[in-house]
């Protein structure tokens, strides 16, 4: 009986592994054509929350509310649904939040299905609103495009930091070593300053560095890097790319509400 017991919690253990393991794909239709989805399983409050309220029928009618061309198209809210035309639509529910699970290897390319929420100064935990979503259009850049966007958030940061290590006593002091004529020094403490400043860089979490993965991206099939590690991405498009731009470049209000209704029905396929 002991071993019979063990063997049904081991099948059950694994049987949850295999099932979390599994792709979860869905499909956003719309009056535009169809968009399919793969969810990620690594960001398993978001996908859980997000395929429980398209069983429940919640998105169903709903519209695309929010579309900016090169950047996003947003819908979802429930205050859209048979929303009359000109109607600005609401923020969303904030019964339906989730805990932001920001993974660093999720950037916002082109067709990432991603959780809008509230401002930080109001939402400091970066709680997602998961009664709506948002999927990326974005744009392609080029690589020189991507070092001048480093280098806008890098050069303040580094020079303050700068300001903070390279002291007027520092200055002074190498100052003086220079007029002695004191190499060794000189180069020993302007050493030590360049190594701070370094350092310094290195481990402030506002330096902006694109890694590998996002230059391949946003070099290719485009994208907006901006938002990346600021909202919880949880999914991607895998087919229906043509629907987010037909989406895109719709003709909008002083709201950016598309001026023709685009109606959402999600479907779970599996």
């Amino acid at each position: 009986m002991k071993y019979f017991l063990i063997a049904v919690s081991f099948f059950f253990f694994h049987s949850a592994i295999a099932q979390n393991q599994v792709d979860h794909l869905v499909e956003i239709q719309t009056n535009f054509g169809t968009m399919r989805f793969r969810l990620y399983n690594d960001t398993p409050k978001h996908r859980d929350a997000f395929m429980q309220l398209a069983r429940e029928g919640y998105y169903n009618e709903t519209l695309f509310y929010r579309v900016i061309q090169n950047f996003l198209i947003q819908g979802g809210s429930r205050s859209s649904r048979n929303a009359p035309p000109g109607k600005r639509i609401g923020y969303g529910s904030p019964d339906h939040t989730v805990d932001d699970e920001i993974v660093p290897g999720h950037i916002h390319k082109k067709g990432a299905l991603c959780a809008p929420r509230q401002p930080d100064e109001v939402n400091p935990f970066k709680q997602s609103d998961i009664s709506q979503f948002y999927v990326v259009k974005g744009q392609v850049f080029t690589e020189g495009e991507l070092d001048t966007m480093e280098m806008a958030v890098n050069r303040p940061i580094r020079k303050k930091i700068i300001k903070e290590v390279y002291t007027p006593e520092i200055k002074a002091q190498l100052k003086q070593l220079k007029e002695e004529n004191k190499v060794d020094e000189f180069r020993e403490i302007a050493d030590r300053v360049k190594s701070d400043i370094n350092a310094k860089m290195a481990l402030n979490p506002n330096v902006l560095e694109f890694n590998e993965q996002q230059r391949k991206a946003y070099t290719t099939v485009g994208g907006y890097p901006d938002l990346d590690g600021k909202y919880t991405i949880f999914g991607e498009c895998i087919s229906g790319f043509d629907v987010i731009d037909k989406i895109a470049e719709l003709k909008v209000d002083e709201n950016n509400r598309p001026l023709t209704d685009v109606k959402i029905t999600v479907k779970i396929i599996q």
